[in-house]
């Protein structure tokens, strides 16, 4: 009887602890499984950020340059020579020069430029074919030139350069009337992108991506753009097809259920570029083995119950304690590993409880109390503090509102898990330095809060960078003033602005026989001709007037006029002082002006029809016997 009690009282305790293992199993399982999600996210996220800024930052220097380019106007002259010197060696090699002269400046792998008239392919080492358009290798020019694009990047073998896979920023050039001259181009290896992509596939255990609208790969560490792979040919990504393609601009990530296990997937569209960064990260070998490490401690544990019934509670007990002691470990081995990958990107990290307003963590308060923060300060106030001690003026409320609590959580809401915040900061109160703020949002299930990880980077570089550019884009390389496309853009910009009660003149001013001055002193008198006469027609104007030049020797300039009266006076004082005798290294050149005015917006409410009047109010004065100035009337269109 004692024994059948005994058996049966052991039957019940093994029932039990078996159960209760495999329960107790099964939740410490999800609990990981939950934990190793959020990893999973953050670190592809963190992943996916950095590729995105770096391609944009590698992109965005070879599309301004190829701009610039098909801005030239020395492009545009020899175009507009080209048909009649075909047969012309140096004129070929003065083209040869050029193209060579950007490679070597930005050590990019090829810089070419095709003839709309001729269809002549120039490359840095000369003229390397005639494109054809029953040449399936010529079919990305004849589309690009079809199409309304100004600019488009496509990846093609580079048939000047050994057929290495390149890829080429495109840039149309266009005369005065819009017309397409031809297009103009820098091209690099596809190899290097690639190596990038290797890189954080390495470091992060993801797969990076970047694909067309069409879903081709255009670069990845397998493929390139020339191979034609369609990511959206594989199964998984079936699904994704429609989401993606319906809101391609939209940042999205997504878990996809697949045969093994499941797969994180973030989408970042690259403006630039026009294509999507697809970062995966497959958990399906990370699942399998957990599954299999849980179904393994199962049958260790029911055989030492059955085998050794007397040690039952204390293996519990040490069991149990084995998995608390695994699952901190898994923990703090993945925020480990998230926060010493992220330190090799950015300056500071930190993470913080968004619902109940606090820093999370020694490390964290420490932190803020080195920016001046007291102990304990809620979450709301220490970033007001570091707004007033640290940003610029103009930045701190933009840097409150987009990190406080509140909008992170309504930003959480509405599915959004990333934030980015451009802002100067200080160390000595004095010197500012541009840094970007990248937050992940998430949710933490242990204490049902959402929480958010910062992470600061310097970006002052970067920044100084993209200044450099923008005003290089702005600028003439002849004579340092705003060139063609700069000046109309601003002046649109200034109409825009201008109320009802203001007055502006838009003066055109062409240098009076210029065509002589070539002739008879030569060209590289005449460009210093022309920069010397920028700089003098400069000298009349305010520092927010625009002045600009918009053909060979004819300049624009668009201000503000008090009235009609004080117009026509400044116009005269304009007209004398652009006279002037320019000592140039052939010979003294004399030099006058012609000058046609329109005042906006009696004479024009646009840009067009202000450059239309005053350049014939330019004929007129020409007309007159050049050397002079006319200030537009409709009475000359009557």
């Amino acid at each position: 009887m004692k024994n059948k009690i005994l058996l049966r009282t052991n039957v019940f305790v093994c029932a039990v602890i078996v159960l209760g293992f495999i329960i107790t199993s099964i939740t410490s399982y999800r609990a990981n499984m939950g934990v190793f999600e959020t990893d999973v996210e953050h670190v592809s996220d963190l992943a996916a950020d950095g590729i995105f800024y770096q391609i944009d930052s590698i992109f965005t220097k070879p599309v301004n340059v190829s701009l610039t380019m098909a801005n030239d106007n020395l492009l545009k002259e020899f175009l507009a020579e080209e048909t009649s010197r075909l047969q012309d060696d140096t004129f070929v090699k003065s083209m040869r020069d050029y193209l060579h002269a950007y490679r070597e400046k930005y050590s990019y792998d090829s810089v070419f430029l095709v003839s709309a008239q001729t269809n002549r392919y120039y490359h840095f080492n000369g003229v390397d074919r005639i494109m054809k358009q029953d040449n399936p290798e010529n079919v990305w020019y004849y589309e690009f030139i079809a199409n309304d694009k100004e600019y488009s990047l496509n990846i093609d073998n580079d048939e000047a350069a050994d057929n290495e896979i390149t890829v080429f920023i495109n840039c149309k050039i266009r005369d005065r009337n819009g017309a397409v001259l031809g297009v103009v181009g820098v091209g690099f290896r596809v190899d290097d992108l690639q190596d990038l992509l290797k890189e954080y596939e390495q470091e992060f255990n993801v797969k990076a991506r970047l694909i067309n609208p069409q879903g081709v790969v255009e670069i990845s560490t397998q493929y390139t753009g020339y191979e034609n792979v369609n990511l959206f040919d594989n199964p998984i990504y079936q699904e994704l097809k429609d989401r993606i393609q319906d809101d391609r601009m939209a940042d999205q990530t997504y878990w996809l259920d697949s045969a093994p296990g499941r797969e994180y997937v973030v989408s970042r569209y690259i403006g630039n570029l026009d294509w999507n960064l697809i970062v995966e990260n497959d958990t399906s070998i990370l699942t399998k083995h957990m599954r299999q490490s849980m179904i393994r401690g199962i049958l260790i544990i029911c055989i030492i119950i059955i085998i050794v019934l007397f040690t039952i509670t204390t293996v519990i007990r040490k069991y149990n304690e084995r998995i608390i002691e695994l699952t901190t470990a898994r923990e703090r081995e993945y925020y480990e590993a998230r926060q010493e990958a992220a330190k090799q990107l950015y300056e500071n990290i930190y993470e913080l409880d968004i619902t109940h307003n606090c820093p999370v963590g020694e490390s964290t308060e420490r932190y803020f109390e080195s920016l001046g923060v007291p102990e304990h300060t809620p979450y709301d106030e220490a970033l007001k503090i570091i707004a007033a001690k640290q940003i610029k003026q103009e930045h701190r409320q933009g840097y409150i509102d987009t990190f406080s609590a509140q909008n992170v959580l309504e930003v959480y809401e509405k599915g959004i898990k990333s934030l980015s915040y451009d802002f100067m900061i200080t160390n000595d109160g004095q010197n500012y330095y541009w840094m970007r703020i990248m937050a992940c949002i998430y949710f933490w299930s242990e204490d049902n809060s959402v929480r958010m990880t910062a992470y600061r980077q310097n970006i002052d570089q970067e920044k100084q960078q993209e200044k450099r550019l923008f005003e290089q884009m702005q600028s003439d390389p002849l004579t340092g003033i705003y060139n063609k496309a700069a000046v109309q853009e601003l002046i649109c910009e200034m109409i825009s602005a201008a109320d009802n009660s203001s007055e502006y003149a838009f003066i055109i001013v062409d240098i009076d026989d210029f065509k002589q001055v070539n002739d008879t002193y030569g060209h590289s008198a005449g460009d210093f001709v022309i920069a010397t006469f920028a700089r003098n027609l400069k000298k009349h104007f305010q520092e927010e007037d625009i002045v600009g030049r918009i053909g060979g020797d004819e300049f624009a300039v668009f201000l503000k006029i008090p009235n009609q009266e004080w117009l026509d006076k400044q116009a005269q004082v304009l007209s004398d002082g652009l006279r002037d005798s320019i000592m140039t290294d052939t010979g003294i050149c004399s030099v006058s002006a012609s000058i046609g005015i329109a005042v906006y917006p009696d004479m024009g409410a646009d840009f067009e029809t202000l450059y239309k009047n005053a350049d014939f109010a330019l004929y007129q004065t020409k007309k007159n016997g050049k050397n002079g100035y006319t200030i537009y009337n409709a009475k000359f269109n009557s």
